[in-house]
């Protein structure tokens, strides 16, 4: 048989016989390179993230626990119970707004039986929320009475102290943490208050300090009085400069500014009553703010 037609299609030049070697070589270079190379190092990856999996399954499983887990329950007085309380505890609105109204005649419910006749809620409801009542310490101590052929005696009969006003701008925190409902938090809201002021001038002031209720005023204001120190700082109106003015707590800057700016231009401030023609001055405040100003 003849091969040599063929010839021409086998024919390279030296250029494309280099190539066809180097291309040899990469070929023989790539089967060394898989048959030394160790794959291991996949399993490993695998395994670590297997590991990963398992560790974020435990994690997600704890998650589902502690959600599922019931929340804590803490002890309170029904007599400050809120709308949203109320709610929480199974109460219907008409039951809510019962002891709301019992509450507007400043009466209070000094047991769990006088909480269900005021509000009307069932008796099963009664049985599940009671337990977490508490009534303060005073309202639990109450006189005790014997009966003995049928006549009834009082043993015991707390003497009723006399309620000591004090000055609240003279008030220690131990002084405030006494008033119900108040404790070392609010306490020392109330004294920053007091130090950013200089001095409260009214016990209006105090329903400005975020966390107090209505309750907890009112107990404040039975107890404390309010005695203006000589020595409190004025602000002169109609001399103080811009940065002065935006300081004081009842002054904005923006506020600050325009006062500064009708000053200029219309003269000096008479009274509490010109103050407040200015746009934006808080004119429900008129009457404490006039207490820390001169004109």
């Amino acid at each position: 048989m003849n091969f040599k037609p063929l010839n021409k299609y086998f024919y390279f030049t030296k250029q494309q016989r280099i190539g066809i070697f180097i291309l040899f070589l990469i070929m023989i270079g790539l089967q060394m390179f898989y048959l030394l190379s160790d794959f291991n190092i996949l399993d490993i990856k695998n395994t670590e993230k297997e590991q990963w999996f398992a560790l974020q399954s435990e994690i997600d499983q704890k998650k589902l626990i502690d959600k599922n887990a019931k929340p804590s329950n803490y002890l309170f007085n029904p007599n400050f119970i809120s709308d949203y309380k109320g709610y929480k505890l199974g109460m219907s609105v008409e039951e809510i707004d019962r002891l709301v109204a019992f509450r507007k005649e400043n009466k209070y419910v000094n047991s769990a039986e006088e909480f269900q006749k005021v509000t009307g809620i069932s008796d099963s409801l009664l049985n599940k929320i009671s337990p977490l009542f508490k009534f303060p310490d005073w309202k639990q101590n109450k006189p005790i009475y014997s009966s003995e052929k049928k006549d009834f005696s009082i043993k015991s009969f707390p003497k009723k102290e006399k309620i000591a006003i004090l000055d609240i701008n003279q008030a220690t925190q131990e002084d405030l943490m006494k008033i119900y409902g108040i404790g070392e938090g609010l306490s020392s809201r109330i004294l920053k208050q007091k130090e950013i002021l200089g001095s409260f001038v009214s016990m209006d002031q105090m329903k400005d300090i975020w966390g107090l209720s209505p309750e907890v005023i009112n107990e404040l204001n039975s107890h404390f009085k309010v005695v203006i120190p000589p020595t409190l700082k004025k602000i002169n109106v109609n001399e103080a400069s811009l940065k002065e003015l935006s300081q004081f707590s009842y002054f904005k800057y923006g506020l600050a500014k325009q006062i500064v700016t009708y000053r200029s231009m219309n003269g000096n401030f008479n009274n509490i009553e010109d103050l407040a023609k200015i746009k934006d001055f808080p004119v429900e405040k008129a009457k404490i703010i006039s207490l820390y100003l001169e004109f």
